[in-house]
């Protein structure tokens, strides 16, 4: 990683169906070897298949779904004099995101329905109702910071 700047972030263009950037982000984290409409074909039939469950809107279920999963605070190691401590830190808005976009894929992908548009549709409804595994990792989080809050002071 280079310590002259910070790399700088690369402009996206928004979804064509709603012309959401968050859209964008979650299709291009779904995307697997560089099939783009595959992951834009999930992700729209993931959203037809909410909009029939739940009768609403759902890009607004989607924006709820990342808000409930989204951590506020999480753990990072730091040595101090030979031990490693826990040391809990609060999550910047852009990692924030990023980690409720990864884990929601994740979750969507570790369960037993027959396709990835069902998957994703189940867990994003779940996690927009709070419950389900992304949210759990959440809570898991949240949790691990919690227990390690004696270790507050080592924050740099």
């Amino acid at each position: 990683m280079s310590r002259r700047h910070s790399a700088e972030k690369r402009e996206i263009n928004p979804d064509p169906k709603f012309g959401d950037l968050i859209v964008t982000k979650f299709m291009n984290a779904i995307m697997l070897h560089g099939k783009k409409s595959v992951a834009e074909g999930i992700v729209y039939g993931a959203f037809d298949a909410v909009q029939s469950k739940a009768k609403q809107e759902p890009l607004a279920i989607f924006h709820q779904a990342l808000d409930n999963v989204a951590p506020h605070v999480e753990v990072r190691s730091r040595r101090v004099g030979g031990a490693t401590y826990q040391v809990p830190v609060d999550v910047r808005p852009e990692r924030r995101q990023a980690l409720a976009i990864r884990w929601l894929i994740a979750a969507a992908r570790k369960r037993n329905e027959t396709t990835m548009i069902d998957r994703l549709s189940g867990e994003l409804m779940d996690a927009a109702n709070n419950r389900g595994s992304a949210v759990k990792k959440r809570e898991d989080t949240h949790k691990m910071a919690d227990a390690n809050r004696a270790f507050s002071h080592y924050r740099w």
